[in-house]
């Protein structure tokens, strides 16, 4: 009698009719449809336009309904947005979840087997914002370039008052701010009396004019000077760009604002007046509360511009993920238990390029020095698990009380630090008195001895 195969016998119906899958390159994408609907279900694309116009023409002439792609690089996104057009579904699928089957690797096996998971329902899809919030977040991330290309200017403006051994820093918080500019520009301009140049100081300065003049007595040689010229000139084109970028966002959120169905209810009390460095130039709380309805910034750690991160990143409708741990774990906030045989194996997070993650790590590690319930819970944990797994642990709070309040429309309260520490305290004696009492003893609190009074 022939022995039976050993191999399994599993019947996989296809969930996704007209499924198709691309894998993208530089030079050449590779696209794949089912066996049945075409002769050649396996073609190779170049990546001009007109070749992707093509690519979605033989699409539509296979049936297809859905396509499936990896996010590589930056070469993905002419091909996401021309399909859009075209009204298919695109889903990015992340290419550590989409492995090809051992053996030689190339690019016709690999769209065939990104088609073929594809079309059993086993891909899942990234998160992608849509319509005007992907270019909110465009414009975001051009800002945040334009941001480090001007403070790269900013150190080569420092190198150029060192090397003349002008020790402006030492005298002004910041050379960008109002003293130091006014200072930077009348040096180039060709003043060079100290005391003529401590008179452009402002009246916030804490240095006196005197500190400020003995500071400004350098060796204001011709190519050091040319060098904090171009550095200055540099440094003013990128301003402009970051203005012509506020002017955009603005825009845009205004146009989503008006569109937004939200309450127009008074906007609460800012938590605090102090104005972040590099915040946009325009009302950027007051016009994320009429869009959203709520206050993000009451959220201890949650700043303006941080809010504007966050929105961007996430979108307004959270809906895309049904609770919060859904949320924190698409973050990769929240512990990835690894369970065989009722056993757990691991629960270490995931790690994750996630822009808004490490924007909540950031806000995380600057509450550990607030008196607040969330600084509280980080010190508290630091000192037990130590400083990593207590800035996940609060970034994943402050994920948990963003997606509630942008969700659900929770107004955030912070009870105080203390309020967090009883808390703690009486969680700690419980266990104590549930301890002694399955050991057969009973805890009993040391009464507090008051000190008489010293006439």
């Amino acid at each position: 009698m022939p022995r039976k195969s050993a191999k399994a016998s599993f019947d996989l119906t296809r969930h996704i009719q007209g499924a198709a899958a691309i894998d993208i390159g530089s030079r050449m994408h590779m696209a794949a449809v089912s066996p049945e609907a075409a002769k050649d279900p396996i073609r190779s694309f170049g990546t001009f336009t007109s070749d992707l116009h093509a690519l979605a023409e033989w699409f539509k002439d296979c049936k297809v309904t859905s396509v499936a792609m990896e996010s590589t690089g930056v070469y993905w996104i002419p091909v996401y947005e021309i399909l859009e057009q075209h009204g298919f579904d695109v889903i990015l699928v992340n290419a550590r979840y989409a492995k090809n089957v051992p053996g030689r690797k190339t690019d016709v096996s690999d769209a065939a087997w990104l088609q073929q998971l594809h079309s059993y329902g086993l891909l899942r899809g990234s998160f992608r914002p849509q319509g005007d919030i992907a270019a909110l977040r465009a414009y975001l991330r051009q800002r945040e370039r334009l941001v480090e290309y001007a403070a790269g200017h900013i150190q080569h403006m420092q190198k150029a008052l060192m090397e003349m051994n002008l020790q402006l820093h030492h005298v002004v918080s910041d050379i960008t701010g109002v003293t130091g500019m006014q200072i930077i520009r009348a040096i180039v301009g060709g003043e060079r009396d100290p005391d003529i140049l401590a008179a452009n100081r402002d009246l916030r300065c804490r240095s006196s004019a005197e500190i400020i003049s003995a500071a400004l007595r350098g060796n204001y040689r011709d190519e050091h000077v040319f060098a904090l010229t171009q550095a200055l000139e540099l440094y003013d084109i990128y301003q402009e760009r970051i203005v012509a970028c506020d002017r955009r966002m603005e825009g845009l959120l205004l146009l989503l604002s008006h569109r937004s169905a939200k309450p127009a209810a008074d906007l609460p009390k800012p938590r605090t007046k102090t104005k972040q460095v590099s915040a946009p130039s325009f009302d950027v709380r007051g016009i994320l509360y009429r869009l959203l309805g709520v206050d993000l910034t009451q959220i201890h750690g949650i700043g303006v511009s941080l809010a504007l991160k966050l929105v961007a990143e996430c979108g307004t409708d959270l809906r895309a993920w049904p609770s919060a741990k859904h949320f924190t774990s698409w973050l990769c906030l929240a512990p990835g238990n690894k369970i065989s045989g009722g056993k757990l194996l691991s629960s270490r997070t995931r790690r994750s390029s996630s822009r808004a993650a490490a924007l909540l790590r950031l806000a995380a590690t600057t509450l550990g020095r607030s008196d607040t319930a969330l600084g509280a819970f980080y010190r508290r944990l630091s000192a037990r698990v130590g400083k990593a797994k207590a800035v996940t642990a609060t970034a994943r709070k402050i994920a948990v009380l963003f997606y509630n309040t942008l969700r659900y429309g929770m107004v955030y309260a912070d009870p105080g630090a203390g309020h967090y520490d009883e808390i703690h305290r009486k969680r700690v004696v419980s266990n104590l008195h549930r301890r002694a009492q399955s050991l057969g003893f009973v805890l009993h609190p040391i009464p507090v001895a008051t000190e008489p009074a010293v006439s």
